[in-house]
């Protein structure tokens, strides 16, 4: 029973529906993992056992009685601390909102329930969502799978490690410029960031509405065409017959390559070799545009998540971790036309994008430029930590920016991912690209 932990939630699903899993056992061997855990605390904020045994006993007797509601009814999975839980807390791992309780759950945890799936409880994040390190001394730093003393990415950074320490099937999480696909990378997990507004944010704790999105990270492709399709409440892609062979990849060569360490390079270029060599055609193109919407993404983020949190900020900024701190207090100087100009230059830099890529199945790029950084040295060494976060979000962030679907694959080299983005609303070409990419790389 404890290889269930390692199964993809699409085998424990099968398995489910095979009558070989019984949803009340397997919920119970992750309930036991996680309290028997040493990083329980470092990665579970809250473990909601009396409401995983209802919701599997419930999926039990659906597969008994052969009336189950999808897939994945009766897999367990874990959720990101900033969305809505009713009657349980929910506090985006910041002390600003310590004690908070939501009277009903978010949107697609509602969803995500009808359709079956087992919530275990809610997993540490980087503080507001704001960091790509998944540093927090403020509630906890989970850590990561390949590197005891390292920071396990963030923002979703107890959901990457929920999963990766076998801690629950998949986790639920939230990328605004990377906080999906970092800690997946890192976690050699696949994350995928959806296109914004696919998902529901209703009763999701914002950091910038207009860049936030709903995402899950797991083990498989397949695993984040199922959860795409239970958050939704739609139908899954159907990943059968996807093919490399004539597959057109873009290499983009403004701004991500420049300062790729040594493991991240390697991993890329391999990557890619094993691509073509499965029958992907790849061509570099340079898009110098995205200099400007660089040049214009800092006073977006900090204004937004500004004027979301200024109140509790500056009632209690003494709560915060200084970096966030500093981070978030960043947008008191972005005036209101700065504003609406920078995001006037973006929108028009997304239609150039759009019509640059639009004969290419995919981008790609390596997800992270950097392995996990050392937490101790984050924690005493400012200047490390600028930099280290800054780069961490560098790659991943062209997605949000662009206003692209996105997903990062694990490689032969630990914690380095490759990431593929596609078109906005493309989730379906891109996931079926993505299954094939994932047989070529191993």
């Amino acid at each position: 029973m404890q290889d269930w932990r390692w199964q993809t939630a699409a085998d424990l699903g099968r398995g489910i529906a095979a009558g070989m899993i019984d949803p009340v056992d397997l919920t119970e061997v992750y309930l036991a993992a996680i309290d028997a855990h040493e990083h329980r605390d470092r990665i579970y904020a809250r473990v909601t056992h009396d409401r995983a045994r209802a919701e599997a006993k419930a999926a039990s007797e659906r597969a008994a009685s052969g009336f189950r509601r999808g897939p994945l009814d009766g897999v367990p999975v874990s959720w990101k601390d900033l969305f809505d839980s009713a009657g349980i807390g929910t506090e985006a791992g910041t002390a600003l909102l310590a004690g908070r309780v939501p009277e009903r759950d978010a949107k697609v945890l509602e969803t995500a329930t009808a359709a079956g799936l087992v919530c275990l409880g809610k997993t540490h994040m980087s503080e507001i969502a704001f960091s790509g390190l998944g540093l927090n001394p403020i509630t906890a730093t989970p850590p990561c799978v390949n590197d005891a003393g390292a920071v396990a990415g963030g923002s979703s950074s107890g959901a990457a490690a929920s999963v990766a320490f076998g801690l629950a099937a998949a986790g639920i999480g939230t990328d605004t410029g990377g906080s999906v696909r970092i800690p997946a990378a890192w976690n050699d997990l696949v994350g995928l960031k959806t296109s914004h507004g696919r998902l529901s944010l209703e009763g999701v704790v914002p950091l910038c509405l207009t860049f936030d999105t709903v995402g899950p990270l797991c083990r498989s492709v397949e695993d984040a065409a199922l959860l795409l399709a239970v958050l939704e409440g739609s139908r899954p892609v159907d990943l059968g017959g996807a093919d490399l062979a004539g597959m057109r990849l873009m290499v983009l060569d403004t701004i991500v390559p420049e300062d790729v360490r040594d493991a991240p390079r390697a991993a890329f270029e391999a990557s890619v070799a094993k691509l073509q060599a499965a029958g992907a055609q790849i061509e570099h193109r340079y898009f110098s545009q995205l200099f400007d919407a660089f040049n214009v993404a800092g006073n977006l983020y900090a204004a937004e998540s500004y004027g979301w949190w200024r109140d509790l900020v500056e009632a209690h900024p003494e709560k915060m971790f200084p970096q966030i701190l500093e981070r978030v207090r960043g947008g008191k100087t972005v005036s209101g036309p700065d504003f609406v100009a920078g995001w006037n230059i973006l929108r028009q830099i997304r239609k150039e994008y759009a019509a640059e890529t639009a004969q290419f199945d995919a981008v790609i790029m390596p997800t992270a430029p950097l392995l996990p950084p050392d937490a101790a040295r984050l924690l005493t060494d400012d200047a490390y930590y600028k930099s280290e976060n800054l780069l961490a979000l560098r790659n991943t962030r062209v997605a949000n920016l662009l206003d692209v679907c996105s997903i990062t694959l694990p490689t032969d080299v630990p914690s380095c991912g490759i990431m593929f983005n596609g078109q906005t609303g493309g989730e379906a070409r891109l996931l079926r690209l993505a299954a094939a990419a994932a047989r070529a790389l191993g």
